[in-house]
Order: structure tokens, then C-alpha cells, then sequence
């Protein structure tokens, strides 16, 4: 069964909208753990538009479950990797325009540079995932610069989804193209994940398919949460997700 690993920026998002010092990330990531998720994940952006650096430092200290850190491939992200110690670092594109993450890193074009962040993380413990899109270029790419993790890039799906309304014509070919990537992504030896605009009416599709080791899921169980409280969600959503 899916594992799930939750994504609190969003928590920090209402937080920097007042600068102030509620609601505090830290207090959401201890609900998240009680709600039953598997992990959870935060994406200290360049702008710091969310997360802050004081909030990951003090995630790696009290959370019990493992730390899943979205960074861009720069020096200064993993100089901070290199120091926290996440059990994981995503490498992810990020652009200081746009909204939220658009598409998956283009590893094949990237291959060397990366090869050397990967090599630095491993050294101190830390397995480096890639967030791609469903292309099996990408695949290889990964492969061949010693990724442990790939998280496919759900977004086309599930904008086909929620256009449709239900699992339709369009939803479903996004959908068998994460299943044939996911397939490579085992077969090579590295771990699949899936992410990115999945919500509790369209992850129950992909909970079925083979392989795939962990959800990473952040907006949606957050919006769920203005109802009924992060642990409420985290629950409902756990269950969706195949346990």
C-alpha cells in the first residue's frame, strides 16, 4: 500500500500572509504525525514565500517521521541540506513566478550537474529524489546519475480529472502514462513516488497502482483541514490512499 507523506507549506503560506507567528508549522506537522501520515514533506523555497529556515531546522528535530525536503539545485540549498540532514532532498525546478511547481525537472538536460549534488548528498546519508515528469527520457536520466527516489509529476492527471469530473478518456491516458513510467522507475531500482494537484476524489485511482511507494500530498489535505482539522484530514485522506 501507498505510504503518505503530507506537505505543510501551506500552513506557513496563512502564517506569512500576517507575518506573524501562527499557525505555526510546527504544531501542524505534530497533527500530521497523530492523523497518521507517513511523512512529511516542505519545499524551502529561494523566495522563502512559505517555510522558513527556522521551521525545517526545528521539523528535523522533533518530527518522528522522516523529513521529506523539496530544494532547488543550487548551492545554497544543498549547503542547507548538507547541514539538516533530511532522510530525503527532492530536487525540484522552481521559478520565482510562478505560483506553485509547473513541471518535473528536466534531469536529461541537467544529468551532470546534478550527478555531483547526488553524490554529495548520498556521502552524508541523504537519498536524493527527482520530481519528473511522466517521460521515460526522464527516467534514464535519473537512473544514470544515481537517483534513489523518482516522484512522477501527477499534475496533467488530475487536471484531466477534475475537468472531467470523474476518471474519463483524457484522466485515464495520464493515468497509464504514471503507470508505464512508474513500471521503468521499479524495473531501474529506484523508488516511485507520485505528487503534485492530487486531492480525495482522485487519488483512489492511483492507489492501485503497482509499485508505487509513497503519495506526497500538501494543498488539498490543508483546504480539508478549514473544515475539519488537520488530523481529521490526514486520516481521511490516509484511507484513500490504500491503508
Amino acid at each position: 500500500m501507498p505510504k503518505l507523506s503530507v506537505n505543510i507549506d501551506h500552513v506557513a503560506t496563512i502564517r506569512q500572509a500576517r507575518r506573524t507567528w501562527e499557525p505555526d508549522p510546527i504544531l501542524a506537522a505534530r497533527e500530521v504525525e497523530l492523523g497518521g501520515a507517513d511523512g512529511i514533506t516542505v519545499h524551502l523555497r529561494e523566495d522563502r514565500r512559505h517555510i522558513q529556515d527556522a521551521d525545517v531546522e526545528q521539523l528535523r528535530k522533533v518530527v518522528a517521521v522522516p523529513l521529506n525536503f523539496e530544494m532547488a539545485a543550487t548551492e545554497e540549498m544543498v549547503a542547507f541540506a548538507l547541514r539538516i540532514r533530511p532522510q530525503t532532498a527532492m530536487l525540484v525546478p522552481e521559478g520565482r513566478r510562478e505560483i506553485t511547481t509547473e513541471g518535473g525537472l528536466d534531469v536529461a538536460a541537467l544529468g551532470e550537474s546534478l550527478r555531483a549534488i547526488v553524490d554529495r548528498l548520498f556521502q552524508v546519508g541523504i537519498a536524493t529524489s527527482v520530481f519528473i515528469d511522466a517521460d521515460p527520457r526522464q527516467v534514464d536520466a535519473a537512473a544514470k546519475i544515481g537517483v534513489a527516489i523518482c516522484e512522477v509529476h501527477t499534475g496533467p492527471y488530475s487536471h484531466a480529472f477534475h475537468l472531467e469530473g470523474s476518471l474519463g478518456a483524457r484522466s485515464q491516458m495520464e493515468l497509464d502514462r504514471v503507470m508505464r513510467v512508474g513500471a521503468l522507475i521499479h524495473s531501474a531500482g529506484m523508488r516511485f513516488n507520485a505528487g503534485h494537484a492530487l486531492n480525495y476524489e482522485n487519488v483512489a485511482a492511483l492507489s492501485t497502482i503497482p509499485d508505487l511507494s509513497e503519495f506526497h500530498i500538501g494543498h488539498s489535505i490543508i483546504s480539508r483541514a478549514v473544515f475539519v482539522g488537520i488530523r481529521s484530514a490526514v486520516t481521511e485522506m490516509r484511507a484513500l490512499c490504500g491503508r
